[in-house]
């Protein structure tokens, strides 16, 4: 399949118009960081996220109503892959302690019902935990059956046939979860996933992803210096850096403004970025590599004359590759669920942004170069 045969349009004639709209995108952008700054996931912020698969359909307002009041500060609920699913985060780490003497009122109402006038002692008491100690071993098997069957994750202390010490879990997880027990009484649900990173844990991985994201760009730097010249190298960096940092300044504009679309830095949208490197990166050497074959077969011809032919000459190329990848890409956007849904948009808007500098961004570079330090580029 070809399309744009023979194409001959003056894309250098016309850089001027592309760098103020680069520069535009890319205002834009740093107005956002500065004024709105990035928003990072539980990933790298630490925190707690939980996702609960229902039974029936619900209703996320309402989910939310039932746990913005239970002491934990503020919750974000929102949807999780279609309407039975239910995401929930908080940056809490630990209960808050005004919520600790509640939480183990609860566990104490819940023994007794399971046997009125029942008589234990509290052994130890953590941050996230309490053991109890009662008569005999099987009270300590009844009681940690009931607190199970209810919602709370309830373990011996040893498996030995004395053993009359249970403990009980009481962490923001547990806390949240038998808050929509109570609530939500005719519509079941499970856990399906349930991810705590620690502050220290999200810093370190914070600084590993952009440890990542930089040495991508340096090992494309010195394998492009090698495999062209070094001016080549710099300029398809450049192209790289100017994809990065605009689709950054685009999530924190557009962070809370499109419904159903959650534009929080995680993991997952390194990945997405990483992948944008290294699609963006194939896109600019198919350009460059034509550029090197036309210097040596048209040796006379001038390098504004060159790079143009060869943009031309790749653009079907080009062209076709995007489009069928976007079109990948845009199913994913849509059918993909929660999960993905960032990590899609991400690369929708990346790759088209990482098509446009490879031919706008990258070419022009390596020409503004040659021509303002007057060097001859030759193969």
């Amino acid at each position: 399949m070809r399309i744009f045969h023979n194409l001959n349009v003056d894309f250098l004639g016309k850089r001027k118009l592309f760098y103020i709209l680069s520069f535009s995108l890319f205002f834009i952008g740093v107005i956002g960081v500065i004024f709105r700054g990035l928003n990072f996931g539980i990933d790298f912020k630490g925190g707690l996220e939980i996702v609960l698969q229902f039974d029936k359909k619900i209703d996320v307002h309402q989910v939310r109503k039932n746990i913005e009041n239970i002491g934990l500060g503020n919750i974000e609920v929102r949807t999780f892959g279609n309407e039975t699913g239910a995401l929930i985060r908080t940056e809490l780490q630990e209960i808050p302690k005004k919520v600790y003497p509640q939480v183990v009122k609860n566990i104490e109402t819940e023994i007794k019902n399971a046997i009125p006038n029942i008589s234990y002692n509290i052994v130890d008491t953590t941050s996230n935990s309490i053991t109890y100690s009662f008569s005999d071993p099987s009270t300590t098997n009844l009681i940690a059956e009931k607190l199970f069957a209810v919602g709370y994750q309830t373990s011996k202390i040893s498996e030995e046939p004395t053993n009359t010490q249970m403990t009980v879990s009481i962490g923001i997880a547990d806390w949240i979860k038998q808050n929509l027990r109570d609530k939500i009484k005719n519509n079941s649900f499970k856990v399906l996933k349930e991810d705590r990173v620690g502050p220290k844990v999200g810093s370190e991985l914070k600084r590993d992803a952009v440890f990542a994201v930089l040495f991508a760009l340096v090992a494309i730097l010195i394998y492009l210096g090698l495999r062209f010249k070094f001016v080549f190298a710099v300029g398809a960096v450049l192209a790289l850096f100017h994809d990065v940092l605009i689709t950054l300044g685009l999530f924190a504009t557009l962070y809370s403004v499109i419904p159903g679309l959650n534009l929080e830095i995680d993991l997952t949208i390194i990945a997405a970025f990483l992948t944008l490197i290294g699609y963006s990166i194939n896109d600019t050497v198919i350009v460059f590599d034509r550029v090197r074959e036309n210097m040596k077969i048209n040796k006379t011809l001038p390098l504004f004359d060159v790079i143009n032919k060869s943009v031309n000459q790749t653009m079907s190329r080009t062209i076709i590759t995007s489009f069928l990848v976007l079109l990948s890409v845009f199913v994913l956007l849509i059918l993909g669920g929660e999960v993905l849904r960032a990590f899609a948009f991400t690369l929708f808007f990346g790759i088209i942004i990482g098509t446009y500098s490879s031919i706008f961004v990258a070419s022009s570079f390596v020409y503004e170069y040659a021509t303002k330090f007057k060097r001859k580029i030759e193969f």
